[in-house]
């Protein structure tokens, strides 16, 4: 584990507590409490990766409300097509996802951040211009969504393998909670404020906000001071080989394979219903455009929740079994949804989206400082990758399957099909090794071999 650049002089050490937590010993502390002082305060790259991925949380999560709504208030797309443009922003994991994990491997991954992050500013900038020249279509929106989606590949890849090396093992858990959190929080107020400025400017104005958040987050990104050093140590094999080491690794793993099963299996169905959410609260349950975004913001608000107590519930449980409560208990409430109506009704839709929020999050948070610890740093990339392929592959097949569902047999019963997929994707979770162990293992597969 490469030491970050701004480190403080008293570096925390990397022992690990029964519980999955972390050792306090070594940490500063802050005055007159004896307590560590927390992630933010202390680390001053991390603070700049966290400001940066909140703002850029937040323009992602206007993006996602203003492309929908712009397809079907401005652009009259069907329940198809709004499924379509939902499959667009995913499918690029699908065509490059795994030579992006070898080509990341290859590469200081705070660059590719960068120019990853500078591609989606230009490409959302476009829509607005198209839109005031009277030009904007919906091969616009896909075209923009595809190339969005495939600079998303390269940033999600490098991001993964690059916390890890900005941060001591002690800390992983802590900034995956902070992360987890702020991402939460800044899809909350985008989706908060992307509904209202489309109730009050258009959806098309939405867009506006990214430019001032892409450029928070270049910004952010570009001062961080940690350098990774070079990977030209490494020799380069051949990129088929390169992708098989991930692959084999995933395979061979039961711990990898249960949650990348999981993962496409559990992505599939909830991108199935999200996608047509939009759809679903104006068409069918007769919602305006400013409280779609309210609504969507006031559910999202359970992944704060389960950002805040995915450490508490992991120490107090184990890692593994409060794994297991979080992700079959909670998202189980999907099955809510499809029961929202006009008024008290839409009570349904915010206990459902509630849960599933707060308990996807808080799984989240868990399996990450797993995976940081317990993978090879060298294959972190390609694991991060492979496993993406088919847990992010999954998301563009849930949207055409959603899609053409609402088409056939309308909205709403396509809703019902795709939350009850919510609860039977978890039992794959219940089915593997996770109910027989208290803790996820922490050692990495390298030195158990």
């Amino acid at each position: 584990m490469t030491t970050p650049a701004s480190a403080p002089a008293a570096a925390p050490t990397a022992a690990t507590t029964g519980h999955g937590g972390t050792a306090a010993e070594g940490l500063p502390t802050a005055p007159g409490t004896g307590r560590p002082r927390g992630l933010l305060r202390r680390h001053r790259d991390f603070r700049h990766l966290w400001i940066g991925e909140t703002a850029n949380k937040y323009g992602s999560a206007v993006t996602g409300l203003a492309l929908p709504l712009i397809a079907v208030t401005s652009l009259d797309a069907d329940t198809f097509q709004v499924g379509l443009l939902g499959a667009a922003g995913w499918l690029p994991w699908l065509l490059i996802g795994l030579p992006a994990g070898v080509w990341v491997d290859r590469l200081r991954c705070r660059p590719v951040m960068l120019t990853a992050t500078a591609v989606s500013l230009v490409l959302y900038a476009t829509v607005p211009l198209a839109a005031l020249a009277g030009t904007l279509t919906l091969w616009h929106l896909l075209v923009v969504a595809l190339l969005a989606g495939a600079a998303g590949v390269f940033f999600q890849t490098a991001y993964t393998a690059f916390l890890p090396q900005l941060l001591d093992p002690a800390d992983q858990a802590e900034g995956n909670a902070k992360l987890h959190g702020s991402a939460s929080a800044a899809g909350i107020a985008g989706l908060g404020t992307g509904g209202l400025i489309a109730q009050l400017a258009g959806p098309v104005n939405g867009l506006l906000a990214n430019t001032a958040t892409f450029l928070l987050s270049l910004g952010c990104t570009a001062r961080i001071g940690h350098r990774e050093p070079g990977r030209g140590e490494r020799p380069r094999r051949a990129l088929r080989q390169e992708i098989g080491e991930g692959l084999r690794l995933l395979g061979s793993d039961v711990w990898f394979r249960t949650f990348t099963l999981f993962g496409a299996a559990s992505n599939l169905v909830l991108t199935g219903y999200q996608s047509l959410l939009v759809v679903f609260l104006i068409r069918e349950v007769g919602v305006d455009k400013g409280t779609v975004g309210l609504l969507l913001a006031l559910a999202s608000t359970g992944g704060i929740v389960g950002a805040a107590v995915a450490r508490r519930v992991a120490a107090r449980l184990g890692t593994s079994r409060g794994m297991l409560v979080l992700e079959l208990a909670l998202p189980a409430l999907a099955v809510l949804i499809p029961l929202t109506g006009p008024g008290a009704g839409l009570g349904w839709y915010l206990l459902g989206g509630f849960g599933v929020s707060c308990g996807i999050v808080a799984g989240n948070v868990i399996k990450s400082t797993f995976q940081q610890r317990y993978c090879p740093p060298d294959l972190l990339g390609r694991l991060s990758a492979s496993s993406a392929v088919l847990n992010f592959g999954a998301i563009p097949l849930g949207a055409l399957l959603a899609g053409f569902l609402g088409t056939q047999i309308g909205v709403r019963p396509a809703m019902w099909l795709m939350t009850a997929g919510v609860p039977l994707a978890a039992l794959i979770l219940w089915c593997s090794p996770m109910r027989r162990v208290r803790d996820l293992p922490t050692e990495r597969r390298a030195e158990r071999n």
